[in-house]
């Protein structure tokens, strides 16, 4: 049935039922009324993150299916909850698509979007639908809780080492094997595993909220973020948020699994990829050297997920220095960002 027969009273309450299964803590009124009204937890500070994931800017029909536009639509917002530290806890979905649009479709990025939410507790209590001239449109607002200190990009410090979890690049890698076609991919002798690891982190990021409040809480973590523009735009906030600069070593950057195998195949560029890519939703921390090697070890234990210093925090403010095996300077572009042509 499309969204012109079914109406929008009846879409919102298809989404109201789904989401009265499940009843979540915290929720006091939830989809149905003005707004929601929820029980924080005392003594909490309330995380507020929202993101935009648009038709053709962030994903596109042609490969994304509905249930991997509303699984990354949450996923984005996770990640920034995760880069604070923090717990994720209630969102609200401002979903705009066209009218014909068939409402199982609908049905779908509601199934994606609970299946990168559900893991992680959040609940799903309002938000908004209207018709959209054009294509698909989703605003996603998150609102987490904190109870300690969230890591922030201002408070990173001369000396500190920097260290990226897990491996970059891969989101890259999967929107340029989606670009060419699998097929082509595969004629071009990428295996199947590797197509299939790529495209997934591009189609359905994973968000580090476990590794997130673990290292929120690890000592000597000082400032953190997540990766969603590329390493080198968001290092670069981090370098301007604490007023330093930084020193890169581009042979300690871990690649993604299948990043090099993909840029051989493709011929692109695995670094670059790694380095402005964008949306690998990797955290990127800085933090007393000594702690930072401790928690190199620890946190594959703890997590399963890597954790690899790549460098270290300088005071002169002169932005990123990229640096290759034998210390001479590497020239690398910068990461994603809107409106910029």
């Amino acid at each position: 049935m499309s969204l012109r027969r079914l109406g929008e009273r009846g879409l919102i309450q298809r989404i109201r039922l789904d989401s009265e299964r499940a009843p979540a803590a915290g929720v006091t009124v939830g989809i149905g009324d003005d707004t929601a009204v929820l029980a924080v937890t005392p003594g909490a500070a309330l995380l507020a993150t929202t993101d935009l994931v648009i038709e053709d800017v962030h994903f596109r029909r042609v490969w994304a299916s509905p249930e991997d536009i509303g699984w990354k639509a949450m996923a984005v917002n996770l990640s920034d909850i995760a880069a604070m530290g923090g717990v994720p806890r209630w969102a609200l979905i401002g979903l705009a698509v066209p009218e014909d649009t068939d409402a199982e479709e609908v049905a779908g990025f509601f199934r994606g979007l609970r299946g990168a939410a559900g893991p992680h507790g959040v609940a799903l209590v309002g938000g908004d639908t209207s018709r959209s001239p054009a294509g698909w449109l989703v605003n996603v607002t998150l609102l987490g809780e904190h109870t300690g200190t969230p890591r922030l990009r201002s408070t990173a410090q001369p000396g500190d080492a920097i260290a990226v979890t897990g491996g970059l690049g891969r989101s890259a890698a999967g929107l340029a094997v989606l670009e060419r076609g699998v097929t082509d991919a595969r004629r071009r002798g990428l295996a199947d595993d590797a197509i299939e690891e790529i495209t997934r982190a591009h189609l359905r990021p994973q968000a580090r909220v476990g590794e997130g409040q673990w290292l929120g809480r690890a000592p000597g973590v000082r400032a953190m973020m997540d990766c969603s523009d590329g390493l080198a735009t968001d290092l670069g906030h981090i370098c301007r948020e604490s007023r330093v600069s930084a020193r890169i070593q581009v042979d300690r950057i871990p690649l993604g699994a299948g990043v090099a195998a993909a840029a051989d195949a493709l011929g692109g560029n695995a670094l670059a990829w790694a380095t402005g890519g964008g949306e690998d939703y990797e955290l990127l921390i800085t933090g007393d050297p000594a702690e930072l090697a401790r928690l190199t070890l620890e946190l594959p234990r703890s997590t399963g997920t890597a954790l690899s210093v790549i460098g270290e925090v300088e005071a002169d403010g002169n932005g990123i220095r990229w640096v290759g095996p034998e210390g001479h300077a590497v020239t690398l572009g910068a990461g994603f960002e809107h409106f910029r042509g």
